[in-house]
């Protein structure tokens, strides 16, 4: 059924949400308790897809809306539940969407957060997705093995905007730098909310781990991001980077066709595509290191992939970087080192190749990853090892140097 329109102007979001979804389902977030799901399950809290609206559907316990919408309260206290994230990192603001909710939003909210290691979080019992009923005695004494009254708060008591089109986006930034690994969204007293975006960096204990075991340095599960790039007309670079393998061409990176690629295609004398332009997106590591083998996946490109990328790297300072993004990145030549020379892709296939320079000094904090003349990649990894400092090439000074925690092993 179609969703019902929606008009009015609606504000410019804030740059915090260009940034990875926590919380998302796509990435692994799940409800671990929620107090009421009377109407709604809390489940759809996390959904990826945009809120949605079916003006005719009702369920045996009433309309059918796409969030989490609890009882209309008759006892003490209020509505809330708690979320894992499915990457633990640092939180920069959240959006609590109220789309379609004008009656019967939660008219208030808070929300806290905590940090658990893998290894020292309680157990759980996994939940069932259900509709018409409330947390059961076990439920709540299983949930409070994590003490969630006791969390630190990232957003005091605030009242919320119904759903209208222009006003259903409740923004919060964040300025704590802690790492979180879960949420407790509370609602006062009761209500309806569309979906929950929890945005933020991921964040790697580098210390943990096996030393000899290769890591993707770019992935958002550890706090890549992507810094710049040049097309991203139907779908954005940061997908490459996401978790996992991609579900369809909408979770991969796709550029719109160039208009400048000549009326009748040529190839040169080694076979690759004669065009004057090409496309690209830039990613800073999670952690500065040396990459030694390079995952390009163009799986569900079928049609429409690359005829051929390349993939450069370099090491740059934070203000170097923030330089960078106001020139949009039109940084010399002799700043990149190549990692991938110009290699030939096939449409739906997953490319593992070499890297050239496996070699301590060949450090980088940030990858060019360029395709030619335009398509679609599904996922980019860049594996290899964290370095705790970064070198330039032979006879020159060391640019900078990073800092890690005690025991981080220094040494390739």
């Amino acid at each position: 059924m179609a969703d019902s329109p929606r008009e009015g102007k609606v504000a410019r979001p804030p740059d915090f949400t260009q940034l990875i979804d926590l919380a998302s389902e796509f990435v692994g977030g799940k409800i671990l308790f929620a107090t009421d799901d009377f109407f709604a399950p809390a489940e759809n809290l996390l959904k990826r897809d945009n809120p949605s609206f079916k003006e005719h559907e009702y369920t045996e316990f009433g309309k059918w809306m796409d969030g989490w919408q609890t009882r209309r309260k008759r006892i003490p206290g209020h509505d809330w539940c708690v979320v894992q994230l499915g990457i633990q990192g640092v939180i920069r603001g959240f959006d609590v969407d109220t789309s379609y909710f004008t009656g019967d939003h939660a008219p208030r909210v808070s929300i806290q957060a905590a940090n658990f290691e893998e290894d020292k979080q309680p157990e759980i019992p996994q939940r069932e997705v259900r509709t018409g009923a409330a947390a059961t005695p076990e439920e709540f004494e299983a949930i409070s093995e994590l003490k969630s009254d006791d969390w630190s708060c990232l957003v005091p008591m605030t009242e919320l905007t119904p759903g209208n089109p222009a006003s259903s986006h409740n923004y919060f930034p964040v300025t704590s730098q802690q790492r979180w690994s879960h949420i407790r969204l509370n609602i006062f007293p009761d209500g309806g909310i569309a979906h929950l975006r929890v945005y933020g960096t991921g964040q790697k204990d580098w210390t943990a781990g096996d030393p000899k075991e290769p890591l993707d340095l770019v992935t958002v599960a550890y706090g890549g991001a992507c810094v710049g790039f040049s097309n991203a007309h139907f779908g954005h670079p940061n997908n490459l980077i996401g978790v996992g393998t991609a579900t369809s061409m909408a979770d991969g990176w796709e550029t719109a066709r160039r208009l400048d690629r000549p009326p009748i295609l040529e190839n040169d004398e080694n076979g690759i595509l004669l065009v004057p332009g090409c496309e690209w997106a830039v990613f800073r590591l999670a952690h500065p290191g040396v990459i030694t083998q390079i995952e390009i996946d163009t799986k569900y490109f079928k049609g429409n992939s690359p005829e051929s990328c390349k993939v450069d790297g370099c090491i740059l300072t934070t203000q170097e970087e923030e330089d960078m993004v106001r020139q949009k990145w039109d940084l010399p030549g002799h700043k990149w080192k190549p990692l991938l020379p110009v290699t030939k892709l096939k449409p739906d296939e997953m490319h593992v190749l070499d890297s050239l320079t496996p070699e301590l000094q060949d450090v980088i904090t940030h990858a060019k990853f360029t395709i030619t003349p335009d398509g679609g990649v599904s996922r980019l990894r860049l594996k290899g090892f964290p370095s705790s400092i970064c070198l330039l090439r032979p006879r020159e000074k060391p640019m900078m140097r990073f800092s890690v925690k005690a025991g981080f092993r220094a040494n390739l």
